[in-house]
């Protein structure tokens, strides 16, 4: 017997809905034991009936639910309080379900400022009222799937690789558990550490230091004085096998999607020391805030500092 599945998608861009499509050959052998009950990016089931006869939002009972997105507005609460009801194990996949990701970034400002910026005061947008009726209010903040409902499995990501989703689903399928490793991107990262000081920090387009030849043979990236957020920033974008970081094959330095190393860690703070080791003085980064934080601003730590 299939096991049923439904999914939904909150305040987020579509990638990780991008990557359950892009998992390719191998989602072949998973289908048969799945039975996707409920899924807007694939199918055509709709929260208020067919023709929209009925008068509360409706999804069918699962063993798993998988939330994408971070909780933005009160109409995603009650989807993922309903969502919690409805399903066995409930999994938070990417790191804006996980951590809040790019729109928790809103939570260094009150709502009263974002919508005079958005229909107020922006210079391509006619001044309007903020809408009282025809769009879900928004909650106080953004929020991450586990401050709401609770959570049975995170898997982190901007987006979540598709081998880490397939991991996750056949593990379930099988009854064992599943884990992401808490190791950061640096463990993971082939580059060489030299441990050398360095006081300037450049511009992530600047050149880098050996970009083309086999990253085994190029020095660490924030050692050659490039912000790189490894330090502070869960591993697994390489591929579940333990490969090399994706921004780093590309030459690129790390910009945190995989969210911090545990969901109570503040990568701000665990930032602040990674740069002091090699020299580099945090006030050259006008923005700390959004910058450390850039893809874990959900949590009540993080939102609060942010407002400082």
């Amino acid at each position: 017997m299939a096991v049923k599945v439904a999914q939904e998608w909150f305040a987020i861009c579509g990638g990780c809905e991008v990557t359950i499509l892009d998992v390719g050959e191998p989602l072949l052998d998973v289908l048969p034991a799945l039975e996707f009950v409920h899924m807007p990016v694939i199918m055509d089931h709709k929260l208020y009936g067919q023709t929209g006869e009925e008068k509360q939002m409706n999804i069918p009972e699962a063993e798993v639910g998988i939330i994408t997105g971070g909780v933005r507005n009160e109409e995603n609460k009650k989807l993922a309080e309903l969502m919690r009801s409805r399903v066995n194990t409930l999994i938070a996949m990417g790191s804006c379900a996980s951590f809040g990701g790019i729109p928790a970034l809103a939570n260094q400002y009150e709502i009263s400022e974002i919508y005079e910026r958005v229909y107020r005061g922006n210079s391509t947008t006619d001044s309007g009222d903020t809408p009282q009726g025809d769009v879900p209010a928004l909650l106080d903040r953004v929020y991450a799937l586990h401050e709401v409902v609770k959570v049975d499995l995170n898997l982190p990501g901007c987006p979540t690789t598709p081998d880490m989703f397939v991991g996750a689903l056949m593990h379930l399928l099988k009854g064992t558990p599943f884990a992401v490793a808490e190791k950061s991107v640096c463990d993971s990262c082939p580059t060489i550490r030299e441990k050398k000081a360095v006081g300037t920090l450049k511009r992530p387009l600047e050149p880098i230091e050996g970009a083309g030849e086999p990253l085994n043979n190029v020095r660490c990236l924030m050692e050659q004085g490039f912000l790189c957020l490894g330090p502070a920033t869960r591993a697994g974008c390489g591929g579940m096998d333990g490969g090399a970081p994706r921004c780093i094959k590309a030459y690129m330095p790390c910009r945190g999607c995989y969210g911090p190393l545990q969901l109570d860690a503040n990568p701000m703070v665990d930032m602040m020391g990674a740069l002091s080791t090699i020299g580099l003085d945090p006030k050259q980064i006008p923005d700390r805030a959004a910058t450390f934080n850039r893809f874990a601003g959900a949590g009540r730590l993080q939102a609060k500092k942010a407002r400082k």
